[in-house]
């Protein structure tokens, strides 16, 4: 590593481990004060990330919303990760307070009753509300939920992300590195997280996303069909009183036409589908500054393995 990215490194990692610890110190309602002022500042001089942000917008909302409208929902999208922020900070606080006070849950259901069949699910979230604090209110619930999850290419700040997991008591597993143990996990009969609201670098097909095609990641209904388990969408989102609901929805039926890949696609677009319902919801509270869009079909063609 060289020496710009070292010394880039330790200044993030030292300014992040200060706001954590400040966030634990202060009032709660008093640390999303002072990190929405400090979302503001970064909004306006965070050239890149704003015009991605607004960028992004208007290509989803572009042809329903003024231009006026998609601004306004880009700078809420700052000031609610601002507000996300703190609370995943704060999540050993909350789960010593206890989480019910903050946190409200409808149609729990079709979860508890994959979970109670003992075979193992995969739970379907994405970035968006405040997928930490989700995780550890399920671990708060009992359930012993396991997470896949990108490392961060910054060592100390990844360390600090899964030593908050690990007190809130879920366990992170290692996306692409960690094969084994989320077959293992899935055997155990344990929920699994996954993200596929991305495009990165794995293995996926393209389908719609805000009426334009997305690479959307396909592990996820891989693993959903060799392990015979059902799919859970479970979302939360921050309300106005700055408390969490968390929604869930119905298990994500497999497709079944005699063509495999064509089931592949259809399944995956189930998945984008939930995406697009409760981003609709919820514009401000997804992170519209990742490049969602950054590949199209004729840019590059994705070669499914199956696992």
């Amino acid at each position: 590593m060289n020496m710009k990215k070292t010394i880039k490194n330790a200044v993030q990692y030292h300014v992040v481990n200060f706001l954590v610890r400040l966030f634990r110190f202060v009032p709660r309602r008093i640390g999303i004060r002072i990190s929405r002022s400090l979302a503001l500042i970064f909004y306006f001089f965070a050239k890149k990330q704003r015009q991605n942000t607004i960028r992004h917008l208007t290509m989803a909302f572009g042809n329903e919303k003024s231009e006026a409208e998609i601004k306004r929902i880009a700078l809420d999208v700052f000031l609610h990760f601002a507000t996300a922020g703190v609370d995943a900070t704060r999540i050993p606080l909350f789960v010593k307070e206890g989480m019910n006070r903050y946190i409200r849950a409808d149609n729990m259901h079709h979860f508890e009753n994959a979970f109670r069949k003992g075979h193992g699910m995969i739970l379907l979230t994405g970035h968006f509300g405040n997928w930490e604090l989700m995780g550890a209110w399920l671990t708060w619930k009992k359930y012993p939920l396991r997470v896949v999850g990108k490392p961060l290419t910054n060592p100390r700040l990844n360390k600090l992300i899964l030593e908050t997991r690990n007190q809130a008591g879920y366990i992170n597993i290692a996306r692409g590195t960690e094969t084994r143990e989320i077959i293992k996990t899935l055997k155990r009969g344990c929920p699994l997280g996954i993200l596929m609201d991305q495009d990165t670098r794995v293995k996926g097909v393209w389908v719609d996303f805000f009426g334009k095609k997305a690479n959307t990641p396909v592990g996820p209904i891989l693993l959903a069909r060799r392990f015979n388990i059902p799919i859970i969408p479970v979302f939360m989102h921050l309300e106005h009183d700055l408390t969490y609901h968390v929604e869930c929805f119905e298990p994500i039926t497999a497709s079944d036409t005699g063509d495999p890949d064509r089931d592949l696609v259809a399944d995956v677009q189930k998945c984008s589908d939930i995406y697009e319902k409760i981003i609709r919801k919820y514009p401000e509270q997804w992170v519209w500054m990742h490049r969602r869009w950054k590949r199209q079909p004729d840019e590059c063609r994705v070669e499914i393995k199956r696992v």
